[in-house]
Protein backbone atom coordinates (compact mmCIF):
# COMPACT_ATOMS: atom_id res chain seq x y z
CA UNK A 1 0.00 0.00 0.00
CA UNK A 2 1.82 3.56 -1.07
CA UNK A 3 1.22 6.61 0.94
CA UNK A 4 0.13 9.46 -0.67
CA UNK A 5 2.33 12.42 0.24
CA UNK A 6 1.59 16.55 0.21
CA UNK A 7 3.69 18.50 -1.44
CA UNK A 8 4.55 20.82 1.21
CA UNK A 9 5.66 24.65 1.26
CA UNK A 10 7.71 25.86 4.20
CA UNK A 11 6.88 29.55 4.92
CA UNK A 12 9.20 30.75 7.68
CA UNK A 13 8.73 34.21 8.90
CA UNK A 14 11.25 35.89 11.69
CA UNK A 15 11.52 39.22 13.31
CA UNK A 16 11.86 40.76 16.59
CA UNK A 17 9.11 40.91 18.80
CA UNK A 18 6.11 42.85 18.23
CA UNK A 19 6.79 42.89 14.33
CA UNK A 20 3.72 41.41 13.07
CA UNK A 21 4.78 37.35 12.63
CA UNK A 22 2.07 35.62 14.73
CA UNK A 23 -0.75 37.97 13.33
CA UNK A 24 0.29 37.43 10.00
CA UNK A 25 1.00 33.51 10.72
CA UNK A 26 -2.50 33.04 12.43
CA UNK A 27 -3.79 34.65 9.24
CA UNK A 28 -1.90 32.57 7.04
CA UNK A 29 -3.26 29.60 8.96
CA UNK A 30 -6.66 30.78 8.52
CA UNK A 31 -6.35 31.53 4.77
CA UNK A 32 -4.80 27.72 4.07
CA UNK A 33 -7.30 26.18 6.34
CA UNK A 34 -7.27 22.67 7.92
CA UNK A 35 -4.05 20.45 7.93
CA UNK A 36 -1.81 24.12 7.84
CA UNK A 37 0.83 23.33 10.52
CA UNK A 38 1.68 26.48 12.59
CA UNK A 39 5.13 26.23 14.78
CA UNK A 40 5.28 29.08 16.80
CA UNK A 41 8.45 29.43 18.54
CA UNK A 42 7.19 31.22 21.71
CA UNK A 43 4.45 28.32 21.92
CA UNK A 44 7.33 25.32 22.04
CA UNK A 45 9.70 27.66 24.15
CA UNK A 46 7.55 29.37 26.82
CA UNK A 47 4.38 27.12 26.42
CA UNK A 48 5.35 23.96 26.06
CA UNK A 49 8.85 23.84 27.56
CA UNK A 50 8.86 26.67 29.64
CA UNK A 51 12.51 27.27 29.10
CA UNK A 52 14.43 30.22 28.02
CA UNK A 53 15.57 31.24 24.83
CA UNK A 54 19.64 30.73 25.27
CA UNK A 55 21.97 28.45 23.19
CA UNK A 56 21.44 24.99 23.36
CA UNK A 57 18.11 25.39 24.97
CA UNK A 58 15.58 22.50 24.41
CA UNK A 59 13.22 24.03 22.04
CA UNK A 60 15.44 23.90 19.28
CA UNK A 61 14.95 20.31 18.82
CA UNK A 62 11.52 20.37 19.10
CA UNK A 63 10.75 22.99 16.55
CA UNK A 64 12.63 20.99 14.41
CA UNK A 65 11.23 17.93 14.90
CA UNK A 66 7.76 19.70 14.56
CA UNK A 67 8.61 21.74 11.66
CA UNK A 68 9.72 18.48 9.80
CA UNK A 69 6.77 16.22 11.13
CA UNK A 70 4.51 18.38 8.57
CA UNK A 71 6.74 18.00 5.44
CA UNK A 72 4.28 15.51 2.83
CA UNK A 73 1.27 14.91 5.56
CA UNK A 74 0.45 19.19 5.33
CA UNK A 75 0.25 21.22 2.25
CA UNK A 76 2.00 24.49 4.32
CA UNK A 77 3.95 24.39 7.44
CA UNK A 78 4.38 27.93 9.16
CA UNK A 79 7.75 28.31 11.31
CA UNK A 80 7.05 31.76 13.30
CA UNK A 81 9.31 33.57 15.49
CA UNK A 82 12.08 35.47 16.95
CA UNK A 83 14.65 32.93 15.57
CA UNK A 84 17.62 35.23 15.98
CA UNK A 85 20.00 33.78 13.48
CA UNK A 86 23.08 33.38 15.97
CA UNK A 87 21.26 31.21 17.71
CA UNK A 88 19.04 29.59 15.35
CA UNK A 89 20.90 29.80 12.32
CA UNK A 90 21.84 26.19 11.58
CA UNK A 91 18.19 25.13 12.46
CA UNK A 92 16.77 27.28 10.13
CA UNK A 93 19.14 26.60 7.52
CA UNK A 94 18.80 22.46 8.37
CA UNK A 95 14.91 23.35 7.38
CA UNK A 96 15.53 25.02 4.61
CA UNK A 97 17.67 21.99 2.85
CA UNK A 98 14.90 19.53 4.29
CA UNK A 99 12.31 21.51 2.38
CA UNK A 100 14.14 21.07 -0.66
CA UNK A 101 13.37 24.29 -2.83
CA UNK A 102 9.84 24.79 -1.09
CA UNK A 103 11.04 27.18 1.65
CA UNK A 104 9.66 31.04 1.38
CA UNK A 105 11.43 32.98 4.27
CA UNK A 106 10.30 36.27 5.69
CA UNK A 107 12.12 38.68 7.54
CA UNK A 108 10.05 40.95 9.44
CA UNK A 109 12.56 44.94 9.10
CA UNK A 110 10.98 47.06 11.13
CA UNK A 111 12.43 50.22 13.06
CA UNK A 112 12.95 49.74 17.08
CA UNK A 113 10.00 52.61 17.21
CA UNK A 114 7.69 50.11 15.46
CA UNK A 115 8.07 47.32 16.99
CA UNK A 116 7.55 49.55 20.61
CA UNK A 117 4.65 50.69 19.01
CA UNK A 118 2.83 47.88 18.10
CA UNK A 119 3.92 46.08 21.18
CA UNK A 120 2.22 48.23 23.48
CA UNK A 121 -1.34 47.46 21.26
CA UNK A 122 -0.41 43.65 22.20
CA UNK A 123 -2.82 41.89 25.18
CA UNK A 124 1.14 40.97 26.42
CA UNK A 125 2.21 44.44 26.68
CA UNK A 126 2.26 44.16 30.60
CA UNK A 127 4.48 41.19 30.46
CA UNK A 128 7.31 43.04 29.73
CA UNK A 129 8.27 46.73 28.69
CA UNK A 130 10.30 49.04 26.76
CA UNK A 131 13.42 48.27 29.02
CA UNK A 132 13.41 44.35 28.24
CA UNK A 133 12.03 44.63 24.44
CA UNK A 134 15.16 47.23 23.54
CA UNK A 135 17.46 44.35 25.43
CA UNK A 136 16.27 41.66 23.13
CA UNK A 137 15.91 43.74 19.98
CA UNK A 138 18.47 43.04 17.21
CA UNK A 139 19.16 45.20 13.93
CA UNK A 140 18.96 43.82 10.80
CA UNK A 141 18.86 39.97 11.85
CA UNK A 142 18.18 38.49 8.44
CA UNK A 143 19.33 35.43 7.20
CA UNK A 144 20.77 36.50 4.23
CA UNK A 145 19.77 33.28 2.16
CA UNK A 146 18.77 33.62 -1.66
CA UNK A 147 15.09 34.57 -1.79
CA UNK A 148 14.60 35.82 1.79
CA UNK A 149 12.14 38.80 1.64
CA UNK A 150 12.02 41.95 4.07
CA UNK A 151 8.66 42.84 5.19
CA UNK A 152 8.79 46.87 5.92
CA UNK A 153 6.66 48.99 8.31
CA UNK A 154 5.56 50.59 4.89
CA UNK A 155 3.79 47.02 4.15
CA UNK A 156 0.33 46.89 5.71
CA UNK A 157 -0.92 43.62 7.04
CA UNK A 158 -3.26 42.75 4.41
CA UNK A 159 -0.55 43.13 1.72
CA UNK A 160 1.73 41.06 3.47
CA UNK A 161 -0.73 38.50 3.63
CA UNK A 162 -1.77 38.62 0.01
CA UNK A 163 2.01 38.80 -1.24
CA UNK A 164 2.83 35.63 0.63
CA UNK A 165 -0.38 33.81 -0.37
CA UNK A 166 0.54 34.62 -4.19
CA UNK A 167 4.00 33.00 -3.80
CA UNK A 168 2.28 29.96 -1.99
CA UNK A 169 -0.50 29.09 -4.15
CA UNK A 170 1.74 30.61 -7.57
Amino acid sequence: MSVSRVKTKLIILRGNSGSGKTTIAKRLQDHFGRGTLLVSQDVVRRDMLMVQDRDGNLSTALIRQITEYGKGKCRVVILEGILVKERYESLLLDLIRFYEGEALVYYFDLPFEETLERHNLRPQSGDFGEESLRKCWTLKDDLGVPGEQLMTAEMSEQAIVERICKQVEG
